[in-house]
């Protein structure tokens, strides 16, 4: 057929329209909106740059189109398909470049007939599209990957069973762990959760089964149970992940995800796990050790922590992490050693230390919360001047403000509480919430001068314009048991029972006055009871149940519950209680030695101090 000259100026354009085809189809289309179809696929990174790879093993290649097919008509055809589906006109549009797919047998012109189709919100045109691709090029991945990704979008679950079990397949082991991550992320979307674990599971069939790849596939199952609220279906395939894989990281991660007081059988996955692999990725020690601090186990995170820091001494996060744990249980010289470590090892890159930017920040809001804990080392010590040195050593933006509200608090442990004052009162109030920080942080530098009837008033002033906020509540009912107002105290714990049922400190506050008071002792033990129910692993209430049961007079349950709560926390004020408990019962020398180590907790605790002037004890 000879062409017309308009005819051969199209053609020409259609060769440019085919061009911006090929590289639409590697970035989204701005004439399109963002497809709603979540991806599986694998990111190019994760193939071993320096691992080329004959021509002869090239992962299904795609045949290269039939040049000698693409013809002046097919040009047109291509270019008015485009032109079609961007004048308002997709279904056309993608009619004829779906055409022109099927006779180049062109993957990137099969996937802009998807796109085109997703442009017009129909689902069932981009899957006909992929399938049609698919049969024009059977070992094209991306033709398989991208009907999943439909199929998911579509919630056809049950249709996607052979083409995962192929995918997976054809995915080498050593990227299966990323290919894994994606099918549980891209199914947890599914609707029916229950459904698409079960055709995950059947997709899988053959990796469960497989010493080397068990583990990781049944802990893809395992998350898809979980997702869909099945959690004792998702422990029981971390526990058969972890008995056919035993080395696998996989089913110890899924069943970190569900240790809790409910779940005792998922702890021992993670612990078998750690036990039995001395090598075992820090990354997992480190994120056990921060669950047990999240459930306030706090001995036994600086147990993990401690070993982790022996055997791998070069890492910098795990110093910080046993730093503030050991800090916490008032052991400051091995927190400063720790802490200093931290700093020295954040400079170092062997430390572990990433150059992704979002790790950089997160290592140097690291050292920032360093610098903060050293600073209070020193304060505890009361060597203000080094407290004010490690201070001024914070220069991130988002830690000035903690920064100046920690120089106002070291001005008001020297009696100059009229300048730290103002310090608070200088710094900016970008939000409601800032507002709120800055009247908080003032309330407390007039708490630790002990200026309580000012805070009273402060807080007084500040309720009453917002009746509903419980902090404010809590607060002011703190500062009335200061200043001995415990009528008040009561009436606002009760009032804050009443705004948020759920604040197990509302309950353990009350029923500790009444039991310390030696007032209404079933009462109180009845509101700790269930400030325990709201918060069973907190020592502090378990401090309380324990001093209620021996003010009721119960006191072998009284010394077996402070001595788990002390054992668990060993604070100062815990220390007093435990030891007055233990000294009436004639146990004298065992609660000295608890007050001594009280003393050297903290020397100025109140509670320890009262306590050991009341009972005329010098340990």
């Amino acid at each position: 057929m000879n062409l017309s000259p308009r005819r051969h100026r199209l053609a020409a354009a259609a060769s440019l329209a085919l061009l911006a085809c090929a590289v639409q189809a590697q970035s989204s289309d701005p004439a399109a909106p963002t497809s709603p179809i979540p991806a599986i696929e694998r990111p190019a990174q994760s193939r071993p740059a320096a691992r080329p790879r004959p021509a002869a093993a090239k992962e299904a290649a795609e045949p290269a189109p039939l040049q000698s097919a693409l013809t002046a008509d097919l040009f047109y055809e291509i270019l008015m398909g485009e032109m079609t589906a961007r004048s308002g006109d997709p279904g056309s549009g993608y009619a004829l470049v779906l055409d022109a797919a099927r006779r180049l047998r062109d993957g990137k012109l099969f996937q802009r007939a998807v796109e085109i189709a997703l442009q017009s919100r129909s689902g069932d045109a981009a899957l006909a599209a992929a399938r049609a691709w698919q049969e024009s090029l059977p070992n094209s991945r991306d033709a398989r990957r991208i009907e999943l990704q439909i199929l998911i979008a579509l919630n056809r679950i049950s249709e996607t069973v052979e083409p995962l079990r192929a995918e997976v397949a054809a995915t080498s082991q050593i990227e299966r762990p990323l290919l894994m991550a994606v099918i549980a992320r891209n199914y947890s979307r599914a609707s029916d959760k229950k459904l698409a674990a079960s055709v995950v599971e059947q997709a899988l069939v053959d990796e469960l089964k497989s010493p080397t790849s068990g583990g990781l596939a049944w802990a893809t199952v395992g998350r898809l149970r979980l997702n869909a609220g099945d959690a004792s279906g998702a422990l029981e395939a971390a526990r058969k992940g972890q008995e056919i894989d035993p080395a696998s990281d996989a089913p110890p991660a899924l069943a970190l995800e569900m240790i809790d007081p409910g779940q005792p059988l998922a702890e021992p996955i993670v612990t078998r796990f750690l036990n039995n692999n001395p090598k075992a990725s820090p990354d997992l020690r480190v994120a056990y050790a921060r669950v047990l601090v999240e459930n306030r186990r706090y001995s036994d995170a600086s147990a993990q922590l401690q070993a982790l820091t022996t055997s791998r001494p070069e890492l910098a996060e795990p110093w910080l992490l046993l730093g503030s744990l050991q800090m916490q249980a008032r052991q400051d010289a091995a927190a400063e050693t720790s802490i200093k470590r931290f700093i020295e090892l954040s400079g170092n890159p062997k430390s572990g230390a990433s150059k992704d930017a979002d790790d950089a920040a997160d290592r140097k809001r690291g050292v920032s919360q360093a610098y903060f804990a050293l600073s209070q080392l020193a304060e505890r010590r009361k060597d203000y001047a080094a407290a004010e040195r490690w201070l001024s050593r914070v220069d991130g933006p988002d830690e000035l403000v903690a920064a100046q509200t920690r120089r106002a608090t070291l001005l008001a442990r020297q009696g100059k509480l009229p300048q730290a004052r103002e310090i608070i009162r200088g710094l900016p109030e970008r939000t409601a919430d800032d507002k709120k920080q800055k009247f908080l942080a003032e309330v407390q530098l007039l708490r630790d001068a002990k200026q309580f009837q000012a805070a009273y008033d402060m807080l007084a002033q500040a309720s009453a314009a917002s009746p509903d906020d419980g902090d404010l509540v809590y607060d002011q009912a703190m500062v009335a048991e200061k200043l001995n107002r415990l009528d008040d105290m009561e009436r606002l714990l009760r009032r804050l029972i009443e705004l948020k049922p759920q604040n197990q400190n509302a309950y353990n506050a009350l029923g500790y006055s009444l039991a310390d008071r030696k007032i209404r002792l079933e009462e109180a033990r009845t509101l700790i009871q269930k400030a325990m129910q709201l918060a069973p692993e907190d020592p502090f209430i378990a401090d309380s149940l324990g001093w209620v049961e021996f003010r009721l007079g119960n006191t072998a349950e009284a010394i077996r519950i402070l001595e788990a709560a002390y054992k668990t926390r060993p604070d100062p004020e815990i220390g007093a209680h435990f030891g007055e408990v233990l000294w009436t019962s004639g146990q004298k020398d065992r609660a000295v030695t608890i007050w001594k180590e009280a003393l050297l907790s903290d020397a100025e605790n109140e509670t320890l101090q009262e306590t050991l002037k009341r009972l005329r004890v010098k340990p």
